[in-house]
């Protein structure tokens, strides 16, 4: 019989369709064509993309050059612009404002074939470090209030360039699912006063039932109620509301544990299109005893249409339980 579950943080219903279930080999998955060809964000080609914001591995090289591990660079069609001011006005019942912000784009290797999945895990590292070095640096703008980091992999997820990459965008508002979940975390903790992330944690390691696997700082884990098929999210074990307040031991923790659930994915569901999303606390807040920074990964398995965007409910074929187990057994 098909279940609804609830989320405990921001109170959204999911439906868990349970006899429509499917294994990993059910889902088709197309494999993206490679284009080929010229590639913008590949070493020599430094030129084509807007000056570089940051880079690493490059001591004896001048700025926008060859020789790096990792460049960021500001995105060619951005989103949002960073000069202007904000000038917020009305017009009658509706409020608008320019479009201000930074969007930048993390070229996370220079290999053009290397995928999270297959990068070393101190490559990874690197990413994770810039996520967190930009986000700092971008905090002294005070037009800013929260900082998105997030990744497109796979055409049908978004990803208009083949070479792995992610990117950042910092906005003039907290939006609105980020205020959604302080807002539940913020319930619960006035209720309970503990974190509900951390409440998940530990009544995850008592089942043991939707753990996909931990180390000593980080643990993956199969939501309860999930929105699509194999979702994860990567949480810190000790709480902390900010990304930025990671230490490097934690940074190698999260590479590591990072690395391997990626890898678990690959092999469960080859090729398969995701996006994931950093979520942490805005930028103004000062350390939140309610809120717990976490990733957020969604393998594109399954496409809203007319019930999902009438309702807001989603339709999950595969309980996250079975989705765990299939990933824990993931050869390495």
């Amino acid at each position: 019989m098909p279940e609804l579950r609830r989320d405990p943080i921001i109170g959204r219903w999911v439906i868990i369709a349970a006899e429509r279930g499917k294994r990993p080999y059910d889902f088709i998955i197309e494999k993206d064509k490679t284009k080929g060809g010229f590639c913008p964000l590949c070493p020599g080609n430094e030129a084509i993309t807007p000056p570089e914001v940051l880079a690493y591995g490059r001591p004896n090289h001048a700025p926008n050059g060859p020789g790096w591990k990792l460049r960021v660079v500001p995105n060619k069609f951005p989103a949002l612009i960073i000069e202007g001011e904000l000038d917020k006005r009305g017009e009658g019942i509706y409020d608008k404002m320019n479009g201000i912000g930074a969007h930048e784009v993390i070229i996370e290797t220079p290999n053009h074939s290397e995928t999270l999945a297959t990068m070393p895990t101190d490559q990874l590292s690197m990413v994770f470090h810039a996520y967190k070095d930009r986000i700092i640096d971008l905090t002294r703008d005070e037009r800013f209030k929260y900082i998105i980091v997030f990744k497109n992999y796979g055409r049908s997820a978004g990803a208009s360039l083949e070479h792995s990459h992610s990117q950042l965008i910092a906005l003039p508002i907290v939006p609105q699912i980020i205020q959604e979940e302080l807002d539940g975390c913020l319930r619960y903790f006035d209720y309970k006063e503990r974190c509900v992330f951390c409440d998940i944690i530990r009544q995850e390691q008592q089942q043991n039932l939707r753990i996909i696997e931990e180390n000593e700082e980080f643990i993956t884990l199969s939501p309860f109620a999930p929105r699509s098929p194999f979702e994860m999210w990567v949480l810190p074990k000790r709480h902390q509301s900010r990304f930025t307040s990671v230490d490097d031991w934690q940074l190698a923790n999260l590479s590591e544990l990072f690395s391997s659930t990626m890898k678990r994915l690959s092999k469960a569901l080859p090729n398969v299109p995701y996006n994931f999303m950093l979520h942490t606390a805005p930028i103004r807040d000062s350390k939140l005893e309610h809120y717990h920074w976490h990733i957020e990964l969604m393998p594109k398995l399954s496409t809203a249409a007319g019930f999902e965007w009438g309702t807001g409910f989603h339709i999950n074929t595969v309980p996250p339980e079975e989705a765990a187990k299939i990933l824990r057994e993931q050869s390495l």
